[in-house]
């Protein structure tokens, strides 16, 4: 079959899907429903589908995603810390569950927020650190509604990019937002519970609850409507994998054996999520007299982060999104873990004064937050996208806390782990050892690598070119 062949048979087999996926776009938005399907290689080349990774760099044949992570309360640094560096370093014991994906990662040291220090403002370090993390802006010192931050990374990112997917950002907090009060030493709790901002004074509030991001990634209309469509499913006994089956078959057909085989595991995987979610859900609501009123987030803090983690994961694979924050936990956080013998809160014991018992219960947290990031990591791996590469090869994550050592409230020398290659853009497999210097010259080069340059970012100085080399 020679080349002339071959594009013009690609053309037709996108046209075909195309159609496909308009007679059911039709379909499914007449129930509530609104379905993304994955990157398929049988069409990601041909110009039908070309409007979709329009915003990735030359060179780069998938489109690139970024997200960001959060842990509160610094780290034990000890622990932390590994031995050695560039290729030829180990992980200090708090990332030992990141040993299988070694590979994919760069554990960067040197990078800064001075924009989190006390100086004229004094105490309210926790605050700052969620309100600096991704703006590299000092926030105004106010529990009014004058707040005052800086736009953040990622919603800089998603109005460069944001128009080339169905959402342009997806932000996520496994606490529920507090939008008013003072939380730390006279600074607003808009700051301590929001690490994205859309602008100066408006942040990006974050979802908890599970089955509303998942109604908001594939269900369309208003809270009403979204119940409304819920009990019509309920009513036919169709979940919305069922609306999305019989489509999926014809679409099948037009895919080679590789992409059946994605497109088999995409629904299964939305199966599974549903079925989850569905028996955290039998567990019980509260009764309240408003029906429209979202279920309770699961209670068990690890199946939370897990479930929010797999929304995070459809979005990227579905390509509803490029965009994404997690707060695992605000700073401050005082939860308790006692699944892992840590009955303290963590706040509390982040101010260690170097006791070995204090010290010992917060690497046992910074454990289990790996433990996390490593799930989040093995998810985006299994999944294959174009060139060989995996979901993970084309995204990058970056993992970090605004604080280094809570028990002085360091902001220097954060702990940051930067996870993908940016389709190949990247280094990995390292420990990135810089001389002290901002963040945000981590995000400049970020930006770079989803195709939206920026000469400046915050508190920035330069990009950051060593994350190539």
């Amino acid at each position: 079959m020679n080349q002339s062949h071959n594009t013009r048979h690609q053309s037709r087999v996108a046209a075909a899907l195309n159609r496909r996926r308009f007679i059911a776009d039709i379909a499914l938005k007449g129930l509530g429903v609104s379905v993304g399907l994955p990157l398929l290689d049988s069409v990601l080349a041909s110009n039908a589908l070309a409007a979709q990774s329009a915003a990735t760099p030359p060179g780069v044949t998938a489109p690139v995603r970024m997200a960001f992570l959060y842990v509160p309360n610094g780290v034990n640094v000890d622990r932390w810390r590994g031995v050695g560096e560039g290729v030829d370093y180990a992980f200090g014991p708090t990332l030992e569950p990141l040993k299988p994906y070694k590979s994919d990662v760069q554990v960067i040291s040197g990078l800064a927020q001075s924009s989190g220090t006390g100086g004229p403002d004094g105490p309210g370090d926790h605050a700052r650190a969620t309100a600096t993390i991704l703006t590299g802006v000092r926030p105004r010192k106010t529990a009014g509604a004058n707040i005052r931050a800086g736009i953040s990374i990622d919603q800089l990112a998603a109005a460069r990019i944001g128009k080339a997917t169905r959402f342009s950002s997806l932000e996520l907090s496994c606490d529920a937002v507090r939008k008013s009060g003072s939380c730390d030493s006279g600074y607003a709790c808009a700051y301590s519970f929001n690490m994205s901002w859309r602008s100066a004074n408006q942040p990006a509030t974050p979802e908890s609850n599970p089955r509303l991001v998942f109604e908001r990634l594939f269900g369309a209309g208003t809270g009403s409507e979204r119940a409304t469509n819920l009990q019509v499913r309920q009513t036919q006994q169709r979940s919305i994998l069922d609306f999305v089956t019989a489509e999926a078959r014809r679409i099948n057909g037009h895919l080679d054996a590789g992409d059946r085989q994605k497109l088999d595991e995409y629904l299964t995987g939305i199966r599974e999520i549903e079925q989850r979610i569905i028996q955290l859900e039998k567990m019980g609501v509260p009764a309240v007299p408003e029906l429209d009123l979202p279920q309770q987030a699961p209670a068990d803090y690890r199946e939370h982060i897990r479930l929010l983690a797999d929304m995070l994961v459809l979005a990227f694979q579905t390509d509803s999104t490029r965009i994404a924050t997690f707060m695992l936990a605000h700073d401050g956080s005082n939860r308790t873990f006692p699944d892992i013998g840590v009955g303290d809160g963590h706040h509390e014991i982040s101010h260690h004064q170097k006791s070995a018992d204090k010290l010992e219960k917060i690497g046992k947290i910074d454990h289990f937050y790996a433990e996390q990031l490593a799930y989040i990591l093995g998810r985006l791996r299994e999944i294959r996208e174009g060139n060989g590469r995996s979901l993970l090869d084309n995204s990058m994550l970056v993992y970090a806390s605004g604080l280094s050592d809570g028990n002085r409230h360091r902001h220097d020398d954060l702990p940051v782990v930067l996870a993908g290659s940016g389709g190949g853009q990247l280094a990995t497999g390292r420990h990135l050892k810089l001389p002290e210097q901002p963040m945000t010259n981590l995000f400049l080069t970020m930006l770079e690598a989803i195709g939206a340059p920026t000469p400046q970012f915050g508190d920035s100085t330069a990009p950051l070119h060593a994350l190539r080399s």
